[in-house]
């Protein structure tokens, strides 16, 4: 087996979950679901109309920092269960990440002094506003754009191509990565230890699952979706 790759179709896909319970919400988000007894990963694929390819790419990139994924091993039918993962994930992000990133820092706040407070709000508020601005623009602009393209192989919009958005892709993890350094750096040790870890372990968590997010677009969608352009004439 590949150093790099760590799941196989052959694989019991209780085994994959043994081997990393984080692996739960991929099932989620792709509508599997539970009670599917001995099968393999290739079995449960079939059975849902999922690549096996794709499923596993998606496994192997939550599970390994060293799996460097490859588009030219999936192919356009790919596309729409990865619309539907990205969907499902914005969904997951804003109905379970951020509300508990939310009430965590809420209940820190009310421990802190008056300028704390205010720089904390701040820079949540900024956040969430940058991120919930990325998922509208996926949402509105890029996920209907590629619908378009797979299904009638041309776009009615022509302002438009999928390198914009590789090339505009921003990084939602910054203002994140500010936030941890505030709490872990410069609140002081009055501060109460476990409002801050709570915080802190909810924050990284959400920020790791991001990154993995935006490798599934860059180095996934974006290539298809641009080799799918050129067959059909689309400006890259």
């Amino acid at each position: 087996m590949n150093k790099q790759t760590i799941y196989t179709g052959r694989m019991k896909v209780a085994d994959l979950l043994a081997n990393d319970g984080k692996l739960l919400s991929i099932l989620q988000r792709l509508d599997i679901k539970l009670g599917f007894g001995e099968a393999t990963v290739s079995d449960l694929c079939h059975r849902y109309g999922i690549s096996a390819e794709l499923f596993l790419m998606i496994c192997n990139i939550y599970t390994s920092s060293d799996y460097t994924p490859q588009a030219d091993k999936l192919s356009e039918s790919d596309i729409k269960s990865i619309i539907h993962y990205l969907r499902a994930s914005h969904r997951y992000y804003t109905t379970v990440c951020f509300p508990t990133i939310h009430n965590s820092i809420h209940n820190l706040v009310k421990e802190l002094d008056s300028v704390s407070q205010k720089l904390i709000d701040k820079f949540y508020d900024d956040y969430d506003n940058e991120v919930a601005g990325h998922f509208r623009y996926e949402e509105e602009v890029v996920f209907p754009y590629i619908d378009s393209l797979i299904t009638s192989h041309s776009t009615q919009s022509e302002k438009f191509s999928i390198g914009q958005f590789g090339h505009n892709h921003s990084n939602i993890n910054e203002k994140l990565n500010d936030l941890k350094n505030i709490i872990t750096k410069y609140l002081g040790e009055e501060y109460s230890s476990a409002t801050r870890y709570e915080l802190l372990a909810a924050i990284y968590n959400v920020e790791n699952d991001l990154r993995k997010h935006s490798l599934i677009e860059n180095r996934l969608l974006i290539p298809l979706v641009e080799k799918i352009e050129k067959e059909y004439g689309q400006r890259g």
